[in-house]
């Protein structure tokens, strides 16, 4: 017998346009079959015995990460109406307290929701919407109790403490998003989306305050199977609004707060690769759009007349800025944009085009983000700013003023003194001759001979951007004389939308690439060497790193690939899978036989061959809705049959939780300190 699990091999064939291909693991995908849960144990448990010697490593790196986050803490405070809300966090307990006062801060404190007494004797526990009613007597939330990102909606009355009767089952509790839950302005009127077998956002449902559920009207289905179902409500508190998205195209209607019981009216009807968003002001909505605009562009259009034909130009198209979102406060409007590769903030008069500005930021290389921002009649936009260096800072940027006020920076109770740290902005050559964006952070001091053990992390996909922000957890690699690099690469947004654009569908290799490039570059530049090198990817950047390692073995010591979308064309022919439909724009779609082909010359599962592979941990959810296990449990198992070395080999699935890991965040802090635990022991250290 083998010193490590090998999973049996069971023949099954695919054919599609005229090839067979043998998936000999597709049995996998069957978790009722008890030789599934029994492989993936005994996975578990030989990583256990594989990792064992690092376990007063991994206690060691625990402490340090524990030591980075201030156990007793809130957030800042955000106004809504007449009271301030905040999120409280207690030494040694998982999860926050969802807490308000009443008009100053100074206050009593009053306890809306404990999540740790709501996750009391359970293994996972997720926060999905949580929305309080406008008269302020009421909280609707959704919990997320088996990381499935199924949602049950509560009703708390906040003036007595007691729950209502009725519950609100299988609602849309996206981990990304919380737009699946929304009260009307009679605060007695209550909206939600459902999903469908494929776990698909499709149905907006509109529910009376103590009514039965099973009566509740159904108000829109969003029948196209590849688009989703969002929910939200104006800033102006004006507004509901639904929006049905698939990749590049996007549909919204929108249903007065103040009328809850009327319809929903279309604003635009959809068009093949035309994007918009709305934002509501007075007697206008403003419309970010890509509609003849690459980078997108800003437009206005009237609140009873939103038809195409009766949009104005606000800003024109910029080939050197793309929108990336508008903000519609009562006297001002605030446009989230980015410049050569770094966000910027626009203020203006509300009307989008005087008294323009925009704000200044500390350093050369940073990120922000907008906060929910939910008050209309404010003079203060409120963002999150970081660096790598840079804890997390809330900011409250005066519109009129330009005032920079820091509301609260992350404390790092152990210390930090980002003095003693260098970051930087490089650029590797891809094969095209496109360069490629790195941003790299180390230990001041750090000798550039090759000799660093170093971490290369990318995403580059759906137009989403890996931001140089500020994360705790990585100094503890970084103090052990680690360089720790982010990839720019094409297929995310960071040079604009084009960059997007040249990572996607028949664009995909590039994606790859690039990333290649960047780890040649680092160990050209003598930042690093193969020996001394991982590359780390999640998700689509599984994918990501799972293609390069198909492609380029050689070229890494070890791996990080959470769990990883790394079956392409099996997973994008099978419509029953979550979210396949909704990504025949991200990655095409394999009726196309041109589609068929390109995807298969990339899937890192299709493309494993006999040879020597670096050093792995693979990571999984049982209950991953997004990557199902069977994708990481297929990969690890086919790698172990074909793989021509002696190098270590681990698959660690989390039997409770989805695709996020573990929900609560003691546990989730156990789960870094295991996979720097495995980087460290595979790269060493260089303190």
């Amino acid at each position: 017998m083998p010193p490590f699990p090998l999973a049996p091999k069971r023949p099954h064939a695919i054919t599609q346009h005229d090839q067979t291909r043998e998936d000999e693991y597709f049995w996998m995908r069957n978790r009722a079959d008890p030789a599934v849960l029994e492989y993936l144990q005994a996975e578990n448990d030989y990583l256990a015995e594989r990792l064992q010697h690092t376990q007063p490593l991994q206690g060691q790196l625990f402490t340090e990460l524990k030591g980075r986050i201030k156990e007793d803490d809130e957030s800042a405070p955000e106004r809504r109406g007449d009271h301030f809300y905040f999120k409280r966090h207690v030494a040694g307990q998982q999860y926050p307290l969802y807490c308000r006062r009443r008009n100053a801060l100074e206050a009593p404190e009053e306890l809306l929701l404990d999540q740790n007494a709501l996750a009391a004797g359970r293994a996972f526990c997720r926060m999905g919407a949580f929305r309080v009613s406008p008269d302020q007597q009421k909280l609707a939330y959704s919990l997320d109790l088996d990381g499935t990102e199924q949602c049950m909606v509560f009703i708390k009355d906040l003036v007595t403490g007691a729950l209502y009767p009725e519950t609100i089952p299988n609602t849309s509790g996206n981990v990304y998003s919380q737009h699946g839950l929304e009260w009307g302005n009679d605060s007695a009127t209550l909206f939600y989306v459902t999903l469908d077998a494929a776990l698909r956002a499709y149905q907006l449902h509109r529910h009376a305050l103590g009514a039965d559920p099973a009566q509740d009207e159904l108000v829109y289905h969003e029948a196209d199977d590849t688009f989703s179902l969002y929910l939200s409500k104006s800033r102006s508190g004006a507004f509901i609004s639904t929006l049905s998205h698939s990749t590049r195209t996007s549909e919204w209607r929108v249903l007065p707060a103040d009328a809850p019981g009327g319809a929903l009216r279309l604003f635009q009807a959809r068009r093949p690769g035309v994007e918009y968003d709305i934002e509501h002001h007075t007697d206008r909505f403003f419309i970010v759009t890509n509609d003849q605009a690459q980078n997108f562009k800003l437009m206005e259009t009237p609140v009873d007349a939103t038809g195409r034909e009766h949009w104005r130009e606000v800003i024109p198209h910029r080939p050197d800025v793309l929108v990336v979102a508008a903000l519609a406060l009562a006297n001002h409007l605030t446009l989230f944009e980015r410049r050569g590769g770094l966000k910027q903030v626009r203020v203006s008069a509300a009307d989008g085009v005087t008294d323009v500005r925009y704000a200044l930021f500390p350093e050369p290389v940073y990120t922000l983000s907008p906060t929910d921002n939910p008050e209309f009649n404010t003079d203060v936009v409120r963002f999150e700013y970081s660096s790598l260096v840079t804890p997390k800072s809330v900011i409250d940027f005066h519109l009129t003023t330009s005032e920079w006020r820091v509301r609260k920076q992350a404390e790092i109770p152990s210390g930090h003194d980002p003095a003693a740290y260098v970051m930087e902005r490089r650029h590797a050559a891809a094969p095209d001759g496109t360069l490629v964006p790195l941003s790299v952070v180390y230990k001041k001091g750090l000798v550039k001979d090759g000799a660093n053990p170093t971490v290369l992390y990318g995403y580059g996909s759906y137009g989403a951007t890996v931001e140089p922000e500020f994360n705790a957890n990585r100094f503890s690699l970084i103090d052990r004389g680690f360089v720790y690099a982010l990839a720019h690469v094409r297929g995310g947004s960071e040079m604009g939308r084009a960059w997007y654009e040249g990572g996607r569908m028949l664009n995909k290799r590039n994606t790859f690439t690039d990333f290649i490039a960047a780890a040649e570059h680092l160990s050209a530049e003598g930042y690093t060497r193969k020996d001394k090198l991982a590359i780390y990817g999640v998700s689509a950047g599984g994918l990501l790193v799972g293609a390069c390692l198909a492609m380029r073995p050689d070229l890494f010591q070890a791996v990080v690939i959470k769990v990883p979308f790394v079956d392409v064309v099996s997973t994008m022919s099978d419509p029953t899978i979550p979210l396949t439909t909704l990504e025949y724009d991200q990655w095409g779609n394999p009726d196309d036989r041109q589609c068929f082909d390109y995807m298969l010359s990339y899937s890192p599962y299709d493309n494993l061959r006999a040879t020597a592979y670096p050093h792995m941990l693979i990571t999984t959810g049982l209950n991953d809705p997004r990557v199902a296990y069977w994708e990481p449990a297929k990969f690890a198992a086919r790698l172990r049959a074909l793989k021509t070395d002696d190098n270590l080999l681990l698959l660690k699935t989390n039997m409770d939780a989805g695709h996020a890991g573990a929900s609560g965040r003691y546990d989730y802090l156990k789960e870094v300190a295991e996979e720097y635990a495995f980087l460290i022991d595979r790269l060493g250290e260089r303190m």
